[in-house]
């Protein structure tokens, strides 16, 4: 693979705009290649000399010393001459002079280093800031991890009798477990090295300030006094500064953060709350770890990205200026920095003695789970799943044909009765075949969807893991389907009556057993990370909200019929409806007014996650959300009032109420879900960036959108159908708002990647368990 497409791969995706512009490069190369090309003269005295020069070349003879082959003598100070200038006080910044502007051409090489240094500069104050970052955040890990070894003394203590039992014990404990000064300590003060990096990559005509080193070298010396002061006082003291930071995220933190002023709770000193702060812990050292990692990674492909364009400027003009600018390059803060190194090292260390018990092996496990591999057996199954399912589909419609079940009264009566029933699974598998087409384009299109949706690293599935659970399920459903069709119209019919009514529920059971299965089978990691979302979702607003969460929700959302289903099993199997082969369930008042309520609750789930998210973020925008979804509720009231109790009035009502519903909910998907519409945009009517080329998709995106909407409007209108002709209807409906969502979900998703990129968003935001009080600053107050 060439090193251009290989760059594009590896890049971190919301960090694309921080990367080396290798590409814009290479289209300047080309240009010089081109201009060199057509003054060079096509004569047969040139291609002679040009093979003669080749043949000598490759027989190893030596070549004369000339303008155009010099030796490396003097020549690539010639060629380009690099000087620095230190801006904001402490930033380097690079500036390369080309001499020899008055060849032809030279304008253009002029071009060339003046884009490779505003590179350069870039790709280095970005990587700076983002070690200073990753510093600071290593200074607070210090002090959680001082308090947990104060928690785990302290812990500790109440396992020995006496006093003198319990000093000895502290101090050896305090002996053994202190390593996270080991992460700053011996390096000094991190912070104080970045801003000397100017003396590591400084060049000769640039000279440090002996002055400037000596108050950095007495900075430093300070602070290492006081962290060998930290460490000769009482390890237990630091807890008479420390509260737990209650981050709200369980139902019962929420309850109590509303009755109190602060979210900060007192330590209770239990093994309960240290359990869970190391668990907190855990995950915060995993992420920092994982932040680690990735600017390591980036700061390897730049300076392999820089390496690469200089040979290629001396391939395309034969000059020799790649060893000159890739020293002032590996001499860089880019090139010559090893905080980020240390720090890997440093926090492998203190989470495999804290958190694996010395087992480096499972330590590294969690610190660098292993990738994801693609499986043939996935790719298998998947056909063969698929296989099955298409036959299968022919043969119920055949069983059905042979049979001329619509041509008879009983017929329609089973396709009422029964065919509502196995809805559900026919909106679960078109709602997950949609779900497979995103990731597909999502990985297509390089949007981080796993980094989003906060998957775990390894166990997010991609389009044929859920291609292959889709048809798996739609083999299920069709081959129930087909049985019950053979029980209920065979010659034995009546002797099955009970086992044919049973089928469809039996599968439902399967489905649920195979949902809650506790065993690590069938990718019981996304099984659980969706009972989780499903389970918050049902909380609200109890629950901090999250991407996921609303992103279910709105899902849920277009699966009203669906929901409806679960419904009508309990109506059909819970008052014997089954037994009478005749739906009756409307005759329930029960069963309207749960028809009224379980069309309602997706949307007010998303509406109390908005009043939530409004309370925790003080965003206007999430109240006007939330607004809409009443709007919606009300729309959907008026239409389930229609649709049973019938009359001009509620049609009128339904419709005005929907209209108003589909034009703000039009209006909230394109212009604030998909952030298109922009007046002041680049490109006309959408967005500045777009991660799909082709324009015409966002238009067609935003007219299907509409029409779709318009859609769900049709189930307002009162047609004069049979029964199964109505349900056939808001069949196809129903899997019209599913294709919907389906859409949606793409676009939603590149806007929240493109504003991910937009602010370098690329590690999750995880809360750290402790507050920290300083007790010299409480003194001061």
């Amino acid at each position: 693979m060439k090193f251009g497409k290989e760059f594009k791969k590896q890049k971190v995706p919301e960090w694309t705009e921080a990367y080396m512009d290798y590409n814009g490069l290479k289209r300047i190369l080309r240009e010089i290649l081109q201009c060199k090309q057509s003054r060079q003269p096509s004569t047969p005295l040139r291609s002679l000399h040009h093979r003669l020069t080749m043949h000598r070349a490759f027989s190893g003879l030596e070549l004369p010393q000339s303008t155009e082959f010099p030796s490396k003598g003097d020549i690539e100070d010639q060629v380009i001459d690099v000087s620095t200038s230190l801006e904001d006080g402490c930033r380097k910044f690079y500036k390369t002079e080309f001499l020899r502007k008055s060849e032809e051409g030279g304008d253009i090489e002029v071009m060339f280093f003046k884009k490779l240094d505003e590179e350069l500069n870039k790709v280095n104050s970005f990587y700076k800031d983002k070690v200073e970052e990753m510093v600071h955040e290593a200074s607070l890990l210090n002090r959680q991890m001082d308090v947990l070894i104060a928690l785990r003394i302290r812990q500790q203590k109440h396992d020995f009798e006496g006093a003198n039992a319990e000093a000895s014990c502290s101090n050896d404990i305090a002996a053994a477990n202190h390593p996270l000064r080991d992460i700053n300590l011996g390096r000094g003060c991190l912070e104080s090295t970045l801003r000397e990096d100017t003396s590591n990559d400084s060049d000769p005509e640039s000279t440090s300030n002996p002055d400037v080193n000596e108050v950095h070298t007495a900075n430093c010396d300070s602070a290492c006094k006081e962290e060998e002061n930290d460490r000769e006082r009482d390890p237990l003291k630091i807890l008479e500064y420390v509260k737990l930071n209650n981050t709200l995220e369980s139902p019962l933190s929420t309850i109590r953060g509303v009755f109190k002023d602060s979210t900060d709770e007192d330590l209770s000193f239990n093994k309960e709350e240290l359990r869970k702060v190391e668990e907190r812990l855990r995950v915060v050292f995993i992420e920092f770890y994982h932040k680690l990692r990735l600017l390591k990674h980036y700061s390897y492909m730049n300076l392999a990205a820089f390496s690469k364009i200089m040979k290629k400027y001396e391939k395309f003009t034969s000059r020799r200026a790649s060893r000159s600018y890739m020293k002032i390059v590996d001499n860089s803060y880019l090139g010559s920095s090893d905080e980020v190194s240390g720090l890997l090292e440093r926090v492998e260390a203190t989470f495999i003695k804290h958190f694996s018990n010395s087992n480096r092996r499972e330590g590294m496990k969690s610190l660098r789970p292993k990738a994801k591999r693609e499986k043939h057996s996935v790719t298998f199954f998947s056909g063969f799943f698929s296989g099955c399912s298409i036959l299968l589909l022919i043969a119920v419609v055949l069983r059905i044909q042979a049979r001329k079940l619509m041509e008879k009264r009983e017929g329609v009566s089973y396709v009422v009765n029964i065919f509502p029933l196995y809805s559900l699974f026919g909106y679960a598998v078109l709602h997950k075949l949609m779900y497979v087409t995103n990731i597909y384009f999502w990985r297509r299109y390089r949007v981080n969807y796993p980094f989003i949706f906060g998957f775990k690293q390894g166990t997010e599935l991609g389009h044929r893991e859920v291609f292959m659970l889709s048809n798996g399920l739609a083999l299920l459903v069709l081959a129930s389907c087909l049985a019950n069709l053979h029980l209920d119209s065979g010659s034995n019919a009546s002797k099955y009556k009970t086992v044919t009514e049973m089928v469809p529920l039996g599968l439902v059971a399967v489905v649920l057993v195979i949902l809650f299965c506790p065993f690590d089978i069938i990718y019981r990691s996304s099984r659980f990370f969706f009972i989780r979302c499903l389970f918050r979702c049902i909380c609200a607003p109890l629950y901090k909200v999250t991407l996921p969460d609303f992103f279910l929700a709105d899902h849920l959302a277009s699966q009203v019929q669906a929901i409806r289903s679960f419904e009508l099993y309990i109506c059909y199997y819970g008052l014997g409806e089954y037994s009478r082969r005749q739906s009756k369930c409307h005759n329930h008042g029960i069963y309207n007014a749960f028809y009224f309520t379980v069309a309602v609750i997706p949307y007010w789930i998303r509406f109390l996650q908005c009043l939530r998210r409004l309370c925790e973020e003080k965003d206007a925008t999430h109240g006007y959300n939330g607004f809409k979804y009443l709007l919606t509720i009300v729309a959907v009231v008026m239409r389930t009032t229609c649709e049973l109790k019938k009359g001009r009035t509620w049609i009128v009502l339904a419709l005005i109420s929907s209209a108003v519903a589909v034009i703000m909910n039009t209006y909230w998907d394109i212009v604030v879900d998909w952030g298109l519409l922009q007046k002041k945009s680049k490109n006309p009517f959408l967005r500045d960036k777009l991660v799909v080329s082709h324009k015409s998709v966002y238009f067609a995106a935003m007219v299907l959108n509409v029409l779709l909407r318009l859609a769900w409007m049709q189930l307002v209108l009162e047609f004069n159908l049979p029964s199964h002709h109505k349900i056939a209807a808001s069949t196809v409906i129903a899997c019209l708002e599913i294709i919907r969502r389906g859409i949606w979900s793409f676009f939603r998703l590149e806007n929240e990647h493109l504003n991910n990129v937009g602010k370098f968003r690329a590690f999750k935001s995880v809360p750290l368990p402790f507050n920290y009080y300083d007790a010299d600053a409480d003194k001061d107050d």
